[in-house]
């Protein structure tokens, strides 16, 4: 704490290559998720620099660093963030559009069929399970083929049978995909399925494996 701020992350220097799986570990409020934010430029640094694919995202603004998101970045969050008013089809097609990508409906309806839930296209969110919704999410993530995926405690609402599923089927449109994944939890199950582990505490990175 200094001058009424709050230091939330101090002193991290960290390079991840291209194709690596790598999660981020530690307790409530070490930084991890301020960790995701900063490194996919959903929230901007007051110190520091942080790049991806080359791009140093301090230097664009808020409408470029969307566009860098859109072009290049999948998210996979722990509450799904599926539009309620958009079914499953609907809400992996968006990010296709939103890029301007011809053929939106088939190769959202490709996804969702990778996904097993090509009989659920037409449902909405709130007609889905759990586990169904963070299937479509995962649809939706890699719909964009994203050389870059972000997950934010993506088991963390399903219990432990579908948790275990949606860890699977993660890793393995990942690895077919030969996308960088980048995530964040509290499961060791999960964080020793990565290449890679990072340890924050307090802010500050304690340890790699």
């Amino acid at each position: 704490m200094a001058g009424g701020e709050l230091e939330i992350l101090k002193g991290i220097d960290l390079e991840i290559k291209a194709a690596e799986s790598v999660a981020v570990v530690g307790a409530s409020g070490s930084g991890k998720s301020t960790l995701l934010g900063l490194l996919a430029g959903l929230d901007n640094a007051t110190g520091g620099k942080v790049w991806v694919t080359g791009i140093e995202l301090g230097e664009l603004n808020e409408d470029e660093r969307a566009q860098l998101r859109a072009e290049k970045i999948g998210f996979v969050f722990q509450s799904f963030q599926l539009l309620p008013s958009l079914t499953a089809l609907e809400n992996v097609m968006l990010p296709l559009e939103l890029r301007g990508g011809r053929d939106a409906q088939s190769q959202a309806q490709e996804f969702l069929q990778r996904v097993e839930l090509d009989a659920r296209a037409g449902h909405y969110p709130r007609q889905l399970s759990s586990g169904e919704q963070q299937r479509v999410a995962i649809a939706r993530a890699f719909a964009a083929r994203p050389i870059l995926l972000f997950a934010d405690e993506p088991t963390g609402n399903l219990d432990t049978e579908t948790g275990a599923h949606i860890i699977d089927l993660l890793f393995e449109m990942n690895r077919e995909q030969g996308a960088t994944l980048v995530l964040v939890t509290h499961e060791q199950r999960l964080a020793q399925r990565c290449g890679r582990r990072l340890r924050l505490h307090a802010g500050e990175l304690v340890g790699e494996g």
